[in-house]
């Protein structure tokens, strides 16, 4: 029994450690179905995100949602010091460490309480090993790991959070392109209203480089997809799909614009919804209604239009926007369901809102500004 329980000590501490060395420390992704991370989000993320489907109120929902991320992090660490204070514990007891200042014969928790103290490296010294035997050798390797696995999470935390904040810069700059929510046709529109459609290959580019940013953050830290937007309304996910959704409309054949930037921007933003779904294990599921159904292709062409912007039109034409969108849409689809964020919308019935404007006094800063020149408000929205 007791070589059984040290074995198993030994394979839960390397375990815990390479876990970890996966999670925070390896640039890349992992392919191994069992791994200990993977199965605490599958298993933590599921009745979490069931309990807050469940909230009526779409502002508490999406509150409610917000937390998992910053709260499995936490979670993730307490699994990973409690497994690596029990493995050590686990050892002592397979050792039979004789202790110092323990009453009797030591029982297991009396030497996780000693696991404890040597790990947080506190010192206390009221139940210590024997000089005599590996006890002292076990004490000194359990602190000096605990100290720098903890120094190396810890350090964890603001290499996270400055690549959400590189994440939700762009999201933000979005809004004032694509609105809140983001759609295609306000993306399109916003650059040909404003009679700057030689700056759309620079957004496009842009857009490009944000993608890629994305794939690489979200592959090297997959816990980074579950962190939601501060606004309810803007998600990396539905900026993704905004962006793929209007370089499949230029691709598909808008004349005014050249389609070359395009196809790159959606070669990479594709690439990415493809590698985060497969990180998630999310296989692709077509959208349920359809997206684009033909009545809201007709409105996208004729708001299209009227700005400046001819589609191409015909059979081949949407059978090129079609094939275009049965590449991302599948994928797209299946990490919305996952993460319960809604896509965006090809051609809303209503022109969205900038969230500056949806503020308590975004209203009458709006109509000063139009009244200054600065921007474009529309008379329906206030």
């Amino acid at each position: 029994m007791h070589t059984l329980a040290g074995i198993l000590s030994v394979a839960l501490i390397f375990i815990v450690l390479w876990d970890a060395f996966e999670t925070i420390i390896l640039p890349r992704r992992v392919t191994r179905k069992i791994r200990l991370t993977a199965g605490f989000y599958r298993l933590s993320w599921r009745p979490w995100s069931a309990i807050a489907r469940r909230i009526r109120k779409p502002r508490r929902r999406e509150a409610a949602l917000s937390y998992f991320g910053p709260l499995s992090v936490l979670f993730l660490l307490c699994i990973w010091t409690a497994g690596m204070i029990f493995a050590f514990a686990g050892l002592h007891w397979a050792l039979q460490t004789r202790l110092i200042s323990a009453d009797g014969h030591p029982d297991f928790w009396t030497y996780v309480y000693m696991s404890g103290t040597d790990y947080f490296t506190l010192g206390l010294g009221d139940v210590t090993a024997a000089a005599a035997g590996p006890g002292r050798a076990l004490t000194v390797m359990e602190a000096g790991l605990g100290f720098g696995f903890l120094a190396i999470v810890i350090g964890y935390f603001p290499v996270l959070y400055q690549a959400f904040s590189r994440r939700e810069v762009s999201i933000v700059l979005l809004d004032a392109r694509a609105g809140s929510p983001s759609s295609a046709l306000e993306f399109l529109r916003h650059f040909s209203e404003t009679r700057a459609l030689e700056q759309l290959e620079l957004g496009l580019h842009e857009s490009e480089r944000w993608t890629a940013e994305l794939l690489e953050s979200h592959i090297s830290y997959p816990v980074l997809s579950y962190f939601r937007s501060q606004h309810d309304n803007e998600s990396w996910l539905g900026a993704t799909t905004t962006i793929l959704d209007a370089c499949a409309l230029v691709m598909a054949g808008i004349r005014e614009i050249p389609p070359r930037q395009a196809q790159l921007t959606f070669a990479m933003a594709r690439h990415a919804v493809v590698d985060i779904a497969q990180i998630l294990r999310r296989p692709p599921r077509a959208p349920v209604p359809d997206r684009l159904p033909p009545a809201m292709l007709g409105r996208l062409r004729q708001e299209l239009a009227t700005v400046g912007l001819e589609m191409a039109d015909g059979e081949e034409a949407e059978a090129r926007l079609t094939q275009l969108r049965s590449v991302y849409e599948p994928y797209v689809n299946a990490l919305a369901e996952h993460l319960s964020m809604r896509l965006p919308e090809w051609a809303p019935e209503r022109r969205p809102l900038h969230n500056w404007e949806t503020s308590a006094w975004g209203r009458a800063a709006a109509a000063a500004s139009k009244a200054a020149g600065c921007t474009r408000v529309d008379d329906d929205h206030g």
